[in-house]
């Protein structure tokens, strides 16, 4: 060690003081050591800084180990804490040490000492480092979540965005081929008319293949609310896979603002389209439940089951942007999933009272 460990010693005996600081010597540590006697002169000094660590007597005339772990713990200095005294028992040493305490010794056996505040020492840097990277991992996910937030906003603007071009461009030039083409099918010699009639087929096909496009971008069926939506939404998955599926709702329309409705019909989307690729259902249902200020949509289907973080395919990938979603929308998302199927279960707060109760009910 380039420079002596300074050590911060409650003690109210002199004698004792100066025994502890030739031991440390002794014992080959090159130690600072200053002394407080009371809580007031232990505050004052900690805030100085500058400390390595903390021994402490356990009883003294206007002090205790106990309070000054409190004292020690209530500044927040992360600071390794020795008792050393003549007098704890070993059941106050063991709720010393469930406190916080790092280790206890006995004045008459301070043989250990030395090893004892360096190991100690030691475990306090281990704690901070620790710390340091929980507090870097929180931020790291932070931002992961400030990012995947910001992906989907941009990711939904972009399809808003592509649904425009499509329904004015494509969908504007698609209309005025089908009039040239009718024209032509009406006016035009019998061979020419009856490839106009065929590109017309071709032509309604792809119309089709727009419509379905832009319902995929931006649902126009939210336009008519979010029951209405789902109960489409659920109906064009199962023609669309020959899956028995059914919608129920406990109401026949919902007032809700479009990012919550938005909100649902992704998670609702996201889930039957699991369901199809990994599932192996034969029937899946899907249920809205609105009570007071809480909405929840339930995904359930008699599929194989999954294991998410254990099978890593894109369907968990998925799982996660819906978790990010319903954080998003300050709710949760629940999974649950067995041999006898899986079941995908949102919540969601109507109302900011509702999030904030939702919020609450989390962090419990």
């Amino acid at each position: 060690m380039n420079e002596p460990l300074r050590i911060l010693v409650v003690e109210d005996s002199e004698a004792d003081f100066e025994l502890l600081a030739a031991t440390l010597a002794r014992q080959g540590l090159r130690v600072l050591c200053a002394r407080v006697e009371d809580e007031s002169g232990m505050r004052a000094a900690l805030a100085a800084g500058g400390w390595d660590a903390v021994i402490s007597d356990h009883n003294l005339p206007r002090f205790s180990s106990g309070e000054a772990l409190a004292t020690l713990q209530d500044v927040g200095a992360e600071l390794p804490f020795i008792i050393v005294s003549g007098e704890i028992g070993e059941e106050a040493a063991v709720e010393a040490m469930r406190r916080g305490a790092d280790d206890y010794l006995y004045k008459g056996r301070l043989a250990r000492l030395g090893p004892a505040l360096s190991n100690a020492i030691g475990a306090a840097e281990t704690r901070r480092e620790r710390k340091a990277a929980e507090r870097a991992l929180l931020r790291s996910e932070q931002r992961l979540r400030e990012l995947a937030t910001h992906l989907q906003s941009a990711v939904e603007e972009e399809r808003r965005a592509i649904a425009r071009e499509i329904h004015d461009d494509i969908g504007g030039t698609l209309t005025a081929l089908r009039f040239d083409l009718r024209w032509i099918a009406r006016h035009g010699a019998a061979q020419v008319a009856e490839r106009a009639r065929t590109a017309i087929e071709t032509l309604d096909r792809a119309a089709h293949a727009t419509q379905n496009l832009l319902r995929d971008l931006r649902p126009p069926a939210l336009d008519d609310g979010i029951v209405a939506a789902l109960e489409w939404q659920v109906r064009q998955f199962g023609r669309r896979t020959e899956i028995d599926a059914v919608f129920r709702s406990n109401v026949d329309a919902l007032q809700i603002d479009g990012s919550l409705a938005m909100t649902l019909y992704r998670v609702a989307q996201e889930a039957l389209t699991n369901v199809a690729k990994h599932a192996g259902a034969t029937r899946v249902a899907v249920d809205l439940i609105s009570a007071g200020d809480v909405v929840s949509l339930e995904v359930s289907d008699d599929g194989r089951g999954f294991d998410a973080e254990a099978r890593g395919h894109s369907g968990s990938l998925g799982l996660l942007g819906l978790h990010e979603r319903a954080r998003k929308a300050g709710g949760w998302l629940e999974v649950s999933s067995s041999g006898r199927g899986s079941t995908v279960l949102l919540t969601l707060p109507a109302s900011d009272a509702a999030a904030a109760a939702l919020a609450r009910e989390a962090d419990a």
